[in-house]
């Protein structure tokens, strides 16, 4: 994609190239997790469901499964994007009560993760 985009030159090939450039840019990092339990419908319009793995990310594409690890254990959960948030500054996901518990997580309600997109 990199050397696709470097020699196309038009408006939507320029637009379309960074568009792909920032979504790698987004496929991992770090910072802030929580978790919730709502039963309520998710942005992707599915119910909440507490005991899947899934989890909220800003602007991933819904059904992409991201590794989520927990920085203070090592701990790691594959998860999959189903809704939107977190809006609390410096987090970057938040996780299904499930997918919290495996990486012992529920107890402080955060934690620091690093995630990576593997699907």
């Amino acid at each position: 994609m990199k050397r696709f985009c470097r020699s196309v030159v038009t408006a939507a090939a320029v637009f379309a190239c960074s568009s792909a450039l920032v979504a790698e840019a987004q496929a991992a990092g770090c910072g802030g997790a929580s978790w919730y339990a709502l039963g309520s419908k998710t942005a992707s319009g599915e119910r909440m469901n507490a005991k899947l793995l899934t989890a909220a990310h800003r602007s991933l594409r819904f059904g992409t499964k991201v590794k989520v690890t927990n920085r203070n254990n090592g701990r790691s959960v594959v998860v999959r994007i189903n809704d939107r948030g977190p809006f609390i500054r410096g987090r970057v996901l938040d996780l299904s009560k499930a997918a919290a518990q495996n990486i012992g997580m529920v107890r402080s309600g955060t934690a620091k993760v690093c995630y990576e997109v593997i699907g």
